[in-house]
């Protein structure tokens, strides 16, 4: 399903004063919750290129150095 924000904005604008402070709370949740699923997946892309170096013959090399 996708919905265009000019949607949103118009059913936001259908809300209640008092319920606002629910629906902040709610799009900060999904902020948040975006944030760290990046967050995530740079440090799973960060450990699968330490897994490339992470090898025997590259450690036997750099002793060497």
């Amino acid at each position: 399903m996708s919905v265009s924000k000019e949607t949103i904005y118009r059913l936001i604008a259908d809300i209640p004063q008092q319920e606002l402070e629910e629906v902040a709370d709610f799009i900060g949740y999904l902020k948040m919750k975006r944030e760290n699923n990046m967050a995530k997946e740079l440090s799973q892309a960060s450990e699968s290129s330490l897994d490339f170096w992470n090898n025997d013959i590259d450690d036997e090399v750099w002793n060497d150095a």
